[in-house]
């Protein structure tokens, strides 16, 4: 990390600026509120917060502890501790149904390692050796398939959250505290004058193309997940409702749990294109891909028709790990993105480590961990979710919308 410049500590009365009101931007105000920072606003390009077309605002976002990396692994028990927390966490976003981790890999997979680190840190898990003991993890109500050649573990602790819910209520909670919350703010270009203001990047997916002139378009991709919903009848619903959050670290496939608004939601491994325009259309051959994941967890629902589709934007490192800290050239300027399609979950604590970054107290194994100038590789891949998931290019007239898909 180049240290060239000279840092200096953000005081407790310093003007704070956040660029982005999603997972890492409120979050981030939401600690330096806590640390007893006077003087924080938050602006966003979107008129509504959040941002329809953000990663923060959606459904729904896997909550899990299931990392290789021992870090990811107990930051993300204790984002978990304080979404089950309602003293602390004083909102129902977050679900706790319990997630179904499977691969088909060799001993000594990720998902082993996984286990091994939950196992360790106290999550209340259960080894699943084989089929018979993956498909007990469904009531007998909810036909299944055979899951042939799969192992993995179940985690009692761990589920989904509605992500928009949840953004929305650490907004309010901030704007409560004294912090000024601004939408509808475009951000043309960075300026500080005479270090009067301490500006954090929480841009998300938008930052290479918003901020060209900082030097991370070269170190970050904007990617685009594949995401469907089907509608359920109100019996399948029922049924569907208090199954456990599915993720398939084999194929990168993760299946949630059916709602009370009788819509259910299936996603695919990820798509790469270098900017989110057409983010509520999917590749038209990933339609049958979508069916064919579902059909290899629940059958009977493979054939229903999609209620809608969606990309939801990603802004990936190359190696998985987040970009936190003071950038290289300007220490004024704190860096809060790259969340790697695995940062939500951690929205109750993830601020934590931006404040440190802004305070200039970041344990410096993370902040060489998170910066911007440490060496990286696409073949190094921390997040096992994607890292066995081939990088594709989006083809810009291979989209379809949801009126595309009756023809499928």
């Amino acid at each position: 990390m180049n240290n060239s410049k000279d840092f200096r500590m953000a005081s407790l009365h310093d003007k704070i600026l956040i660029v982005g009101a999603g997972c890492f931007g409120i979050s981030t105000a939401y600690h330096l509120k806590k640390r007893g920072f006077t003087d924080i606003t938050v602006i966003d390009r979107s008129e509504t917060l959040p941002a329809k077309d953000g990663s923060s605002n959606d459904f729904n976002r896997v909550v899990r502890s299931s990392y290789q990396d021992k870090f990811y692994a107990n930051l993300a028990k204790q984002a978990i501790e304080i979404w089950k927390d309602r003293t602390i966490w004083e909102d129902d976003s977050y679900h706790e149904s319990g997630i179904l981790i499977l691969s088909s890999g060799p001993p000594g997979s990720y998902v082993d390692e996984s286990y091994t680190n939950d196992k360790n840190q106290g999550s209340r898990v259960i080894e699943l050796m084989d089929n018979q003991a993956i498909k007990k993890r469904f009531s007998p109500e909810v036909p299944v398939s055979s899951f042939q050649n799969q192992r993995g573990y179940f985690n009692y602790d761990g589920g989904w959250a509605d992500a928009g819910k949840a953004v929305v209520y650490l907004t309010s909670k901030v704007i409560s505290m004294g912090v000024k919350v601004i939408g509808g703010k475009t951000v043309r270009r960075l300026i500080r004058k005479e270090n009067v203001t301490d500006r954090v990047v929480a841009t998300g997916s938008w930052t290479p193309s918003a901020f060209p002139d900082i030097g991370i378009k070269e170190k970050c991709l904007a990617t685009g997940q594949i995401v469907a919903m089907i509608q359920l009848t109100a019996e399948e619903a029922e049924k569907y409702r208090q199954v456990p959050v599915f993720l398939s670290f084999a194929t990168g496939f993760l299946l949630f749990p059916g709602f009370t608004h009788t819509v259910n939601q299936v996603s695919t491994p990820r798509t790469t294109i270098t900017h989110p325009e057409n983010g509520l259309s999917i590749p038209k051959k990933s339609v049958e891909i979508l069916r064919e994941h579902l059909r290899m967890v629940y059958p009977e629902l493979a054939n229903k028709p999609f209620k809608s589709t969606r990309l939801c934007w990603y802004n990936d490192s190359p190696d998985g790990d987040w970009i936190v800290g003071p950038h290289p050239e300007d220490p004024a300027l704190i860096l809060a993105t790259a969340g790697s399609g695995h940062a939500f979950k951690f929205l109750p604590v993830i601020g934590c480590l931006v404040a440190d970054a802004v305070q200039g107290t970041l344990d410096t194994v993370l902040a060489k961990k998170f910066a911007l100038d440490r060496p990286a590789s696409f073949a190094a891949r921390t997040d096992g979710v994607r890292a066995e998931q081939e990088i594709e290019e989006l083809e810009i007239d291979q989209l379809c919308g949801p009126e595309d898909l009756l023809l499928f």
